[in-house]
Order: structure tokens, then sequence, then C-alpha cells
């Protein structure tokens, strides 16, 4: 290396394949032999007081090193490091032999610094990968070499290459020999790369090989991507090294050890500077003995647990299968796609579907690595991880789904962390359909951890120490800085949620003061769901919702007020907007009917009164005036024959058929039950039948879109069911539905086949007697 003392041994560089289990092994074999005084590595310099941790059995990869700026925590980048990278190789052979270990790297001071001056991140991909300039061989340097060797696939000749041929006999630098002619072929062929960070990071490389080349003895061992090693011997200049350095940007900046996972290792997940199959490669590096037939039988008993039929003879005829394929493809091993190809062929039928599985679980896999909990961290994340073990709640990479009864202590807590996390932006997990009930003391989640969330715990740490101060600070500011009503009242619902009592002061009042201002009915009818959904869940969490209570029942009763108005001379678009908002205050007013709200009496009498004028009002569109009809009907404040007489006055000769149809998709559409009602009352559906038998021919193209999508809308067998009474007519339907009583039901009361269910309600409200059971069904089904 130029500008080297006089007698000073050359460094031993050892250009490598990062993520590579074949150049980690080479590395090693190559270490032992010559016993460096020093080995230096690729990775910010900053992070050399954190190698130590590298030595506890706690400390398990992947993992990755994090480098955030102290001022703005979303500005990091990682190291990524896998149990067969060279460098964690490196590392470990280092800490085993009592030989000190550097970063030589550009510091991350100056990644992050410049990463904020060029709008993008260099520390990840650059320091992971130490890929070569932009350009066909900036992008993939060994997708050149692969191409020059007759090869379509990168990955499979490094697999030839590397990987199947060992270490090097007698000459354990023969590998990195070989792999030094074949970059330096290609960095002389494109000169320096024209790339400004390569050329400053390998200036920093230079001076720190230097540097430790006066500082230790027993000769120098660099591991570093094989790009940079031509760079490294030809050397330069002192001067012109530093001058590079000179004036660069820098930010202050915090480094630790963070988990990592083989998911994110892979080109898959959207990780650029990965390997395609870590899984299979950490196979390579644990198991150089038999390495195919140990793979196969790794595969055999996945696909057992998950009950296909593999035995011990299709592992057997996989490798005979893998090894035959090899052969004549002129590959010196059985490598991952002549496995997979056995596997599929023996394993799974000729079918990609269980083979996905593999890739998934195998070929990728979903290990998340562990860091010793002496690794620094902000106080937020040792609060977090407090919690974690606390509540037995372990961060996985693979997914899960976590059901929570929240009558339980312990499943409370777990639902209002992870909630609070939500909160803060840190995504663990997110809501998922429950299998079970759906009630509101239930709760299911999908949880995932990633990598990535260790820097969103980092960001969150300036709203506070702990989840719990944290996550009310950001719902305060969040509440301060929330554009509209709705905004506020999910926060609200969320702050109840995440058990918040001391964000919703601060809430309620923002909530109090917007709701006072805000005039637009559809912006109080989007608010008013979420308030009404946050008083059920406080009665679940045993929270004191008076003042949301309060906030609700103002808010019900201007819109109560607007809506009439709001509803005049709509055009259609508008028209069902609104009747999506009727919907929801509709159904917001039955739950705050039920609930501790003040006057909430009156509050369904005041909304019923209100569906009465919309139903009325012929400046109303059709599409609105159908549903209160209907809501009407559903909650027994308007009888069937009321409800005939007003739906044929919408389908009136004098009504325009576009009119009549949107008051039929608002009756019978856009909900449950519309197609049963037509079912089960005969002068309903006689209406709808002779109204649209009636509809002069030029206007049936217009009404029928209108029309279709009402009906398409039923359940299969409520169509077939329609289509039957329509084609037997008028005469066969009443026969059908019966003759008297109440249409569409038989004229007295079946009580053998009511009795028949008795003993499900008695197991269903908690085994009491037949008595009892008829008594507090009305209770108990309320709690429900």
């Amino acid at each position: 290396m130029s500008g080297a003392k006089a007698g000073v041994a050359e460094p031993l560089l050892l250009g490598v394949r990062h993520h590579g289990p074949g150049s980690a092994r080479a590395v090693r074999a190559v270490l032992e032999d010559a016993r460096p005084g020093v080995v230096l590595i690729e990775g910010p310099p900053e992070a050399d007081a954190l190698i130590p941790l590298a030595a506890g059995e706690d400390m398990r990869p992947p993992v990755a090193l994090l480098a955030h700026a102290v001022d703005e925590p979303g500005r990091s980048a990682f190291w990524p490091l896998a149990g067969f990278s060279p460098e964690w190789v490196a590392i470990r052979w280092a800490l085993e032999h009592g030989v000190p270990a550097r970063f030589i790297d550009l510091p991350a001071a100056h990644t992050l610094a410049r990463e904020e001056d060029e709008g993008h991140a260099p520390g990840a991909a650059a320091a992971a990968e130490g890929t070569a300039p932009e350009g066909d061989v900036r992008t993939d340097p060994l997708g050149v070499l692969a191409e020059a060797a007759g090869y379509d696939d990168a990955e499979r000749w490094w697999e030839d290459a590397v990987e199947h041929r060992g270490v090097g006999k007698g000459d354990p630098v023969a590998p990195f020999t070989a792999l030094e002619e074949a970059m330096a072929a290609l960095r002389e062929e494109c000169g320096a790369g024209g790339d400004g960070r390569d050329l400053v990071r390998e200036a920093h490389m230079r001076l720190r090989i230097r540097a430790a080349q006066r500082e230790f003895e027993g000769g120098v061992a660099v591991v570093c991507g094989a790009w940079h090693v031509p760079a490294l011997r030809r050397g330069s200049p002192v001067a012109s090294d530093r001058a590079l350095l000179k004036g660069l940007p820098k930010v202050k900046t915090a480094m630790t050890w963070v988990p990592w996972t083989h998911r994110r290792l892979s080109r898959a997940s959207g990780y650029g500077a990965g390997v395609d199959s870590p899984g299979w490669y950490g196979h390579l590096f644990d198991v150089p003995d038999r390495p195919v037939e140990r793979w196969l039988t790794k595969v055999a008993g996945l696909l057992r647990a998950e009950d296909r039929m593999v035995s011990s003879a299709h592992v057997i005829e996989a490798v005979r299968l893998a090894e035959t394929l090899a052969a004549m493809r002129g590959r010196p091993l059985a490598g991952l796609s002549e496995t997979t190809d056995a596997v599929r062929a023996v394993m799974c039928d000729g079918s990609d579907v269980p083979l996905a599985l593999v890739r998934d679980r195998l070929v990728v896999g979903d290990v998340l690595g562990e860091v010793p909990a002496t690794a620094p961290a902000v106080p937020l994340q040792r609060d977090l991880e407090r919690i974690q073990r606390r509540l037995r709640l372990k961060p996985e990479a693979a997914e899960r789904e976590l059901e929570l009864d929240l009558r339980k202590d312990t499943d409370a807590e777990r639902s209002r962390l992870l909630h609070r996390l939500r909160l803060l932006g840190i995504g663990w997990g997110g809501p998922a359909a429950s299998r079970g009930s759906t009630g509101t003391f239930r709760e299911s989640w999908r949880l995932r951890w990633e990598p990535e969330l260790s820097v969103r715990v980092a960001e969150a740490g300036v709203w506070g120490t702990t989840v719990r101060t944290a996550a009310t600070a950001k719902a305060e500011a969040d509440a301060v800085t929330a554009r509209g009503l709705d905004g506020v009242t999910g926060l609200a619902e969320r702050c109840l949620l995440a058990g918040l009592p001391g964000a919703l002061p601060t809430v309620m009042r923002i909530l109090a003061d917007r709701a006072a201002l805000d005039t637009d009915v559809g912006h109080l009818a989007r608010a008013l769901p979420a308030l009404v959904r946050s008083l059920r869940y406080g009665d679940v969490r045993g929270t004191d919702t008076a003042a949301l209570a309060e906030v609700a029942s103002g808010l019900a009763g201007r819109i109560f007020v607007g809506l009439p108005p709001a509803c005049a001379a709509l055009d259609a678009d508008a028209a069902e907007e609104m009747r999506g908002h009727v919907d929801a205050v509709h159904g917001a007013v039955s739950l705050l009917g039920d609930s501790s709200a003040p006057d909430h009496g009156t509050l369904r009498v005041r909304w019923q009164s209100v569906l009465r004028t919309l139903s009325a009002r012929d400046t109303v569109p059709g599409v609105i005036r159908g549903r209160s009809v209907r809501l009407l009907l559903d909650g027994g404040q308007l009888a069937r024959e009321e409800a005939a007489r007003l739906m044929g006055l919408a389908l009136s000769r004098g009504t325009p058929p576009a009119d009549a149809a949107a008051w039929i998709e608002g009756f019978v559409g856009g909900g449950p039950g519309g197609g049963l009602l037509l079912v089960h009352d005969e002068r309903l559906l006689a209406l709808v039948d002779a109204w649209l038998t009636g509809v002069p021919a030029e206007a049936f193209t217009d009404v029928l879109p209108l029309v279709r999508r009402t009906f398409s809308a039923y359940e299969p067998g409520v169509r077939r069911t329609l289509g039957e009474l329509v084609r037997r007519g008028p005469a066969a339907r009443g026969s059908v539905t019966g003759t008297g009583g109440t249409p569409g039901f038989a004229p007295g009361l079946d009580t053998g086949r009511a009795d028949a269910v008795l003993p499900v309600l008695r197991l269903l409200l908690g085994g009491a007697d037949e008595d009892g059971a008829r008594a507090g069904a009305g209770p108990a089904g309320a709690a429900g």
C-alpha cells in the first residue's frame, strides 16, 4: 500500500461477499493460518465500543449495527450481520483469540449527514453490501462476473465458484486472490467508478489501515467488500486521502446493536443489499457435511408438520434426483435450484403451493436475532422490553395472531400496550378480524416484529421515557395538530383503547372546541360513531367516560337539527354519501341510547322524528327517503301498512323512474335484511314487482343499473327465493306466505319448535333455569 512505512508488512486484504458463507469459512481459515495482530472490518468506527458485546452468549445473529442521528432518530442506517457473514466471523474470531478488532469504514456521523444532503440513505445499502459505482457494474458486480463465466444467474455462479468449492487446498488465501483479480479487472474497465461515496469511504479505510499498521504488531488483516480491495491495494498518498475527507458534514450519532431477521436479509423483502436465500446460506455455513441430504431432511420435516405425506423414501429419492440434476447441469454440487426442483417433483407432486411454504419458512426463514440487555438503548426501549417480559409478549419475526380477552388483567394490559405503541407509530401489531366472539371484551391482533421498529422506538423516545408517558404526550400533540373533527374523535377513541386517562382532558377540550365550531353535518356525522364506540370501550375497560358521553349527546343534537336541511337538493353521489351518514348516525344513536349518556331516553325519540321528517320531504333524494322508511320500519316505529303506503306513493306513476329506483335502493338495499324483507312481506314485493313491470321501455335502461346494484347485493339464496316468488305470481305467493296473520308467517305460534331452543338459551345465559333464563334474557343479551 502506498504511504506505508518501509519494513511494514503489507496488510492481508480479504475481499468478501457480504452474507456469503463461503467467504465466511475462507475468512476463518485465513485468520487461523495468519494469526494477525489486529482485524480491521468494514463498518462504522463508532461501533468499536460495541464489539465486546458480540462475545456473550446472549448475542445471537442475525443482528445489525444501528446508527441514528441523536437529534433526529428517524435518520438512521443499518449494518446487518448474519451468522454466516464474513464480518461476524471475523469479529468472533478476534474476540475468541484476544485480538483487537476495529471498524474502518466512513464514520456514521458523516454517512448520516450526507444522507440529509443527498436525500437518500447510503449507509444501509453501501455499508452493507460494499457495491461498486453507479452503472451496470455498480448495480451487480457479481452479475457481470457471472455473465463473463457464461452464467445467467449470479447466485448460481457464486455457489459454483465459491460455496461448493470449499476453502483453498493448501493456500487458504487462494479464493481471495482470485476474487481480487476479478474485481481489479472490473475496476480497470470502469475506472474509479465515478461515485464519490466509494472514493471517500476507501480514503478513510486506507487511513485507518495505516494507523493500525503503526499501532499494532503481528500484521493487519482487513475484511471488506471485494469491490474495495483493488483500491485499498493500489493505495493513494496520505495527503490525497485526507483532502477527500476534509470538510465532510457530520451529525451527532448514537450506535447500538439491534435484532435483525433473515427475512430482512432477503432481497424479496425490499432490502436491496442482501441475499435471495439467507436460510439456505445459513444451512450451508452451519452444515458443511452432507448439506444436500440434511437440507432435504429439513424440508421433509416441515412438510410433515403441515400434514403432507412425506416419508424417508421421498427424501432418498429427492437426494438422488438433486445429485443427478447437478451432474447433468455440470455443477460440482447440487445447489438450491437442484434441491428445489427435486422437492417440487418428489415431495410436492409438481405443485408450487407447498413449495412456496418451503421457500418462506426455510429458504428465507423467520429467524430473529437477539442482543444483550447491556447494549445501549434509549429509556423508552428499556421500558418496552421490561413490559414485554412482564406480559410474556416476546417479539417474533414470524407473523402470529393473538386473541385477547379484556376481562383478564394480563390480556387487558397487552391490549393497552399494543394500542399505545400504535399511537407512537410503532407498528408491532394491528387489529385483525376475530375468529370468535365479536363482543367488545375481545380483541384479535396480528403481530410481527420488524427490525425497523427499533428505529421507530428511538424516534418515539422524544415523547417520554416510558411507553405510557410517551403515548400520552404524543396523543396530546396529535390532538392539537389534528385537522378534522373526526380526527380528534378517532384520537379520543384510541386514547380510551390505550388506557391514557392523562391525555383525555386535553383531547376532550379540543374535541369540544372543534365540535362547537364545526357546522358541517357530514363532519359531525363521521365523528359521532367513533365517540359512541369510545363510550362502549370505556365501559369494558372501566374508564370514566362521563365527559365523553356529554360531548356525544351534544354532537347528536346538532346532527338532528342540521341533517334535514343538509339532505335537500343533493345530486346522486352526494345523496349516496349522505345515506351512509344516516346509517352511521342511526347505529351510533342506537348504541348511545343504551349507554349512560345524559337524556339518552330522548335521543332515540328525537332521532325517530328526524327520520320521519326525512321520509316525508319531497326535496330529500329518494335513496335517503327510502332508507329513513326502512330504519323506522326495522325499529318498530312504523307499521307495515304505513311502510307499504309510503312505498306505493314513491313508486306511483307520477314519480320519475330514476327517483323511484333510488327509493327502492334506499329501502331494500345497502344493508342486511333488505332481501328477506321482500321475501316475507308479499305486499312490499308486489309493489316492487308492479312498479318494475310498469317502467316504460324508454326509461328502463336508465333505472336498470340502480335496480341491478340493489338486488345484486343480496345473498344467492335470497335472490333465488325472490325469483321463485315472482315467477309463481301473486296467487301462488299468497299460498306460500300464508293467508292469515302477519304476511309471510303462519297464523299461529309453533310452541314445539320454540321450546326446542330453550336448552341452548340456558347454556348461553349461564345455566339458569327456564324461568330465570326468560327473565334474564334481556340484561344478558344487552351485556353480550
